[in-house]
């Protein structure tokens, strides 16, 4: 098992790894900041989704994605399609050109990497990005953790495409609930959360009146 020390330095080293995500995003375009990279990374590793499903993905919330959602269709590389399972509901997928943006975007942090990364071997390589992807499965599974989603203007949790992950303290993971109690994914996220009714159990009922003559025929005194 790890030494209190080891974790003390592990800390130390990611409290100073900002500085490597920081340089993969200098290697952006303009007009594909870290956000909407990260949409595009999303799309293209699962395929086409719902706009609650990217949410979750993303750990954001609902404006969050959908202002990086506006900005990808407004380019072309993403598009809205109705959801044949509920007309009421879209559903967003890659555009060829989005897909060639995507490629774009991978080449980009792979040559970035390639190059800071010269002297590695092939099997350092593989060793951190496991080490890394176990360290994370850790974090992201574990229970009980205090969870809120990311609202619009802060770092996302996420940000596939870069290169590496971008969590922050207090971000969420899906499912979790926020601190006003809605979950995200939840069709009116906000809202109050209204229990549903056991068919197995009687609701409670309000007592009966009083029979007719057990009622007070009393006028009240007039002072």
């Amino acid at each position: 098992m790890a030494r209190q020390a080891q974790f003390a330095e592990l800390a130390r080293q990611l409290s100073a790894f900002g500085a490597v995500k920081r340089e993969l995003e200098r290697i952006l375009p303009p007009d594909c900041p870290a956000g909407s990279t990260a949409v595009l990374g999303l799309l293209g590793r699962y395929g086409e989704m719902r706009m609650t499903h990217l949410a979750e993905l993303l750990s954001v919330d609902m404006s969050v994605s959908s202002r990086h959602v506006a900005h990808l269709v407004d380019r072309g590389w993403i598009e809205r399609a109705a959801d044949p399972a509920d007309k009421r509901s879209r559903i967003l997928r890659l555009t060829p050109a989005g897909r060639a943006k995507l490629a774009e975007l991978s080449r980009r942090s792979e040559e970035l990497l390639a190059e800071r990364l010269d002297g590695w071997s092939a099997r350092d390589v593989d060793q951190l990005t496991r080490l890394l992807t176990r360290m994370r499965a850790e974090f992201d599974c574990r229970p009980g953790r205090a969870v809120r989603p990311v609202r619009d203007g802060e770092r996302y949790a996420d940000e596939p495409g870069t290169g590496v992950g971008n969590r922050q303290d207090g971000d969420v993971r899906p499912g979790t609930p926020d601190s006003d109690g809605a979950r995200l994914g939840d069709p009116n996220p906000g809202e109050p959360r209204t229990e549903r009714a056991d068919p197995g159990v009687p609701r409670p009922q309000p007592p009966p009146p009083p029979p007719v003559h057990q009622r007070s025929t009393r006028t009240p005194a007039i002072t």
